[in-house]
């Protein structure tokens, strides 16, 4: 008999069953819409210009009709025009690949609706904004308030087309047929486990919050057990992606097993079932493909990897890991299917959090890292014999997350890759134009693989391209041959005659699966760090990159900006002698060495004889240009735990916590923002994140976690708790940054800080002088791969109309998190 998984997710506070039952009306399709196009606008950018965006800050859109023009600039005008929707709910038309499409909605009365919408990046439904689906996947259905009488939906589309359907919600809190995440069994036993970990999404088609949800497991009818409870609330209009865990049975047999999710109400003495959805968990023999789940770090969200197992495994024996990254569109299994098995390694993808993700930067890049560490401890692997490879964006990945991290691979081989957004798809990096702009221009450093690509210079590296590549064209490969040949002594490349993007059948392999590849791989192992001897290592931010071998960059002069170490050691004398360049603080791992004996060092120039390493380690620290032997930098500093920029408060499994103590306008901006960043977030990085409001929010039971502010001073709740000594302050009609002040009551604020009591996290802002500057922050591209900001900067409108010019000031804190000792750059 098989045993029936039984999720069991109590939902209090919501309405009965029955009176969730009324008549539906019809769905809507529209017939019709006004369309416009904008000029062209730089696709990976902080800042952009739009000027229906700045009507919608200042307050001052409205409706248009056909015929109303819209004024560009000095020169262009643009018009409204009428467009229909053809079959299949589908718009299609010129303006929709870079402008907008207006649709009004009229019902009859009062209520959500679901908004089936693709093609768009974001849509305003009334005034608010509301996540889009760019890429069609058509997952993304988000329940939204209309009123009686005429609706606005203003959607900005990127690629020619929308599609936009809404339809009844079938309950007041449900469970999503869309997006489920299960794991795999292994067949007959999963010794490795007694849990695993799924994930369900939670509707709340209601404009009154859910609160006092938990889930939990039981596993068979026989068995009743509540387990592992986890508290959720979930907010009014949202969509929430809940993780549950799932009991392995010790016997599990070779069948499919069913699983069941419930959504339950619980009354005084009774609980009811209100709605439930059904799976199934697939068992896969031992030697086939198979996924594996597991709760990240970064969100507490439930992700998945996928594993193709070595075909020859002995018992005891350490194998090796290929890593691979898949492509755009391309999911994590499909990428590992691409491969057979390998008889001396397990082929292990991870997701990069979606099929088009992060490009394997930002939270793809940590995803990355997540699942290499998962897999390395379960699958007992060989960590000398680390590989990392990948196709098309996940070729990019290779060459992003090799010269970022080359202590990790012994080899990489990058296929049809990408070298960066500039060199791809995106225009070329230029220098940046003033102060304020050269602030952003150093975030987005660690993105320029160019500019990283000699810490790969010990590793082993084989190019694969084809030679009529009409997606990535070939002279990406061919640049960065170019620059290896600068510095590296022996790399592989091949160019596949008269093959495009993806090929296969040739005598060696195919795109992926390339024998010479392998055979290269299979040669490299990551030497030991005692008998590493030179270090060349390159970081443009110790936050995400610090270590190579024994040496760790800890702390730069200019954050930021690029950063190196050239260390030489010489073990019969015991001395290292280097040079650095933008370096203020350096760590020297003697774990390999005696560390009893003293140590000699040359550095820059200057001589340091005799020290003791403390803790295994000598740290050293720059002062007014001399170096010397210093302590343990203190965790309340910057250092490779917590760096900075304004993303890095986002992870740590964050929390976005609502500012509810200002007008009711301002709450109304703060929960409608935090909302619409949780949906992008869901949308871009299959995750999950809490939003709270301030007042239910303990900062003292949330230890370590990241915590994402929206409002000011004068409208959180929390503001003083957590950034009473900061030396950013924002209030209605005002920004101060030490000690200059910024006034208006239109200016946007993000920056990050330390979080109190957390030697990790941080607390992160996202606020406005007044509604105008609330309203500027909605459309910044938080989540967006290819785009940096700084620790912090100041907007005012200007931006949506002038670009970086109305940027007001932006920089970096410095290494003790105080602005005296930063760097920042202040606007006209």
């Amino acid at each position: 008999m098989r045993a029936i998984f039984v999720v069991s997710i109590l939902a209090f506070c919501a309405m009965p069953a029955a009176a969730q039952e009324a008549q539906k009306p019809k769905d809507i399709l529209p017939k019709e819409a006004l369309v416009i196009k904008l000029p062209g606008q730089a696709a990976r950018s902080a800042v952009h210009i739009d000027p229906i965006e700045a009507q919608i800050v200042a307050g001052t859109w409205k409706a248009p009709k056909a015929g109303d023009e819209l004024r560009i600039d000095a020169d262009k005008v643009a018009t409204w025009e009428k467009a229909e929707f053809k079959k299949e709910n589908t718009l299609v038309h010129p303006a929709l690949r870079g402008g907008y499409a207006y649709v009004p909605i009229e019902v009859e009365k009062d209520g959500v609706w679901m908004l089936e919408a693709a093609g768009n990046n974001m849509v305003y439904v009334n005034g608010e904004p509301r996540a889009g689906d760019p890429y069609s996947h058509g997952y993304l259905s988000l329940p939204v308030y209309l009123r009686k009488g005429t609706n606005d939906l203003l959607f900005l589309v990127g690629r020619g087309q929308l599609r936009v359907k809404l339809t009844q919600p079938k309950k007041k809190l449900f469970i999503s047929n869309e997006n489920s995440l299960l794991p795999d069994f292994l067949s007959l036993s999963d010794e490795l486990h007694d849990w695993m970990d799924g994930s369900v999404v939670i509707v709340n088609a209601s404009t009154d919050p859910a609160s006092g949800v938990s889930t939990w497991t039981n596993t068979g009818a026989d068995n009743g057990g509540v387990i592992d409870p986890i508290s959720w609330k979930y907010p009014p209009l949202s969509i929430t992606r809940v993780p549950f865990r799932i009991h392995v049975p010790l016997a599990i047999g070779e069948s499919n097993h069913p699983i069941k999710v419930r959504l339950m109400t619980r009354g005084p003495e009774s609980v009811t079932d209100i709605d439930s959805w059904e799976g199934k968990i697939h068992v896969r023999k031992r030697t086939e493909l198979y996924r594996r789940t597991f709760i990240s770090d970064i969100d507490g969200s439930v992700q998945y990897y996928a594993v193709q197992p070595a075909s020859k495994v002995k018992d005891g024996e350490a194998t090796a890991l290929f890593l691979t990254l898949h492509g755009a569109a391309v999911e994590a299994s499909g990428q590992a299917a691409a491969y057979p098995r390998k008889e001396w390694g397990h082929l292990v993808a991870p997701t990069n959090r979606r099929p088009y993700g992060f490009d394997w930067e930002d939270w793809g890049r940590l995803d990355a890292l997540e699942v290499l560490e998962h897999a390395r401890k379960e699958l007992k692997t060989d960590p000398k014999r680390t590989y990392l490879t990948g196709h098309s964006m996940g070729g990019h990945g290779t060459w992003h997350l090799g010269v970022t991290y080359p202590e990790k691979w012994a080899a990489i081989g990058p296929s049809a890759g990408w070298m960066s957004f500039w060199t791809y798809g995106t225009p070329a990096r230029k220098k940046p134009d003033s102060p304020v702009q050269e602030m952003f221009h150093r975030a987005n450093n660690g993105s320029d693989t160019s500019l990283l690509a000699n810490n790969l210079a010990n590793l082993g590296v084989y190019v694969l391209h084809g030679d009529a590549d009409n997606n990535v064209p070939v002279k990406q490969a061919r640049k960065m041959k170019e620059i290896l040949e600068g510095f590296h002594k022996d790399f592989g490349y091949h160019e596949e005659p008269k093959a495009g993007h993806w090929w296969g059948g040739a005598k060696e392999g195919g795109c992926v699966d390339w024998k010479p590849m392998f055979e290269l791989f299979q040669k490299r192992t990551i030497p030991v760090s005692g008998d590493v001897h030179k270090i060349d290592f390159i970081t443009a931010n110790p936050g995400v990159s610090s270590r190579y071998h024994w040496l760790e960059i800890l702390a730069q002069k200019q954050p930021l900006e690029l950063s190196r170490a050239k260390v030489d050691f010489d073990p019969e004398k015991r001395i290292f002698s280097g040079t650095t360049e933008n370096v203020s603080r350096l760590a020297l791992d003697l774990a390999h060495l005696n560390a009893e004996d003293k140590i000699d060092l040359v550095i820059d120039g200057q001589k340091l004889n005799g020290l003791s390493p403390t803790e295994g380690k000598l740290w050293l620290e720059r002062q007014d240009n001399k170096w010397q032997a210093a302590k343990r930098p203190a965790l309340g500093e910057k250092g490779p735990h917590r760096y900075g920029p304004f993303r890095d408060a986002f992870r740590h499994r964050m929390v976005f916590v609502v500012g509810t103590k200002g007008t009711p306008e301002e709450t109304k901006w703060a929960w409608s923002k935090a909302r619409f960043d949780a949906e992008t977030w869901y949308y871009r990085a299959n995750g999950s994140v809490d939003v709270v409001a301030d007042s239910d929010f303990n900062p003292a039971k949330e230890k370590d976690r990241g915590i994402i502010l929206y409002g000011n001073a004068d409208t959180h709740g929390l503001w003083k708790e957590l950034l009473g000594e900061s030396p950013v302050q924002v209030q209605r009609g005002k920004v101060t940054i030490g000690m200059r002040t910024l006034d208006g009551d239109d200016l946007a604020c993000l920056f990050l800080r330390p979080r109190p009591e957390s030697d990790k996290a941080c607390v992160a802002v996202i606020g406005g002088t007044g509604l105008k500057g609330m309203r500027l922050t909605d459309r910044m591209p938080i989540f967006l791969s290819g785009v940096a900001h700084p620790d912090c900067f100041v907007a005012g409108p200007e931006t949506l109309t002038n670009g970086f010019d109305g940027i007001r000031a932006a920089g970096y804190f410095g290494i003790d998190w105080s602005v005296e000792s930063g760097g920042f750059a202040w606007g006209k």
